[in-house]
């Protein structure tokens, strides 16, 4: 029997059909706009079909494309923080292989070439709405990095990262400290 979640609000509807064969035509690309739709696309085909660890990771791809910023699929499909926040409080616990707070300290500590900086720093960002979203999930004491505080995740992605993402990721996390304060 097949899991299957509700659509996410804030990810690109999926065309029918869509496999690993989605990604892997960009596997020579510059990773640019197609690439983030791609991404984006794919991530919400594997939440609906209930791989929510596999959409998570999609996801990641996402936020590493190679974008100025101005791109009209990137306005269209904002930096998925929301999309994150919204799967992380929507997926249902056992469908989460692992840990995502320690992928995401694990992703941002060990991050590597190309755009290395953005990335990293939206692996920051992506760690902090986990610790919000799931404050249970505990950090991975074997790995020792140092983890940022929220001010400066949002001067590095100020810094590094797409025009007017920090406030994006700013507004979100405000939103989800609400919640999470309720």
């Amino acid at each position: 029997m097949s899991i299957s979640f509700p659509p996410c609000p804030y990810l690109p509807p999926p065309r029918v059909g869509l496999d690993w064969r989605t990604l892997h035509v960009h596997r020579e690309d510059v990773r640019g706009a197609e690439f983030y739709h791609d991404c984006l696309e794919y991530a919400h085909a594997l939440w609906q079909r209930g791989l929510a660890a596999r959409a998570l990771l999609c996801l990641d791809r996402a936020f590493g494309a190679d974008l100025r910023g101005d791109e009209p699929m990137l306005r269209a499909w904002p930096e998925p923080y929301v999309a994150l926040a919204w799967m992380l409080r929507h997926a249902p616990s056992p469908s989460l292989v692992g840990n995502p707070r320690v992928h995401f300290q694990h992703y941002a500590g060990r991050m590597n070439e190309p755009r290395r900086e953005p990335r990293r720093w939206r692996a920051w960002a992506c760690w902090a709405i986990t610790r919000l979203v799931l404050p249970h999930l505990p950090g991975d004491p074997a790995h020792w990095v140092e983890e940022p505080p929220p001010a400066t995740i949002a001067a590095q992605l100020h810094l590094h990262g797409w025009p007017g993402e920090a406030g994006r990721w700013q507004a979100e996390m405000a939103l989800l400290e609400t919640i999470s304060a309720r």
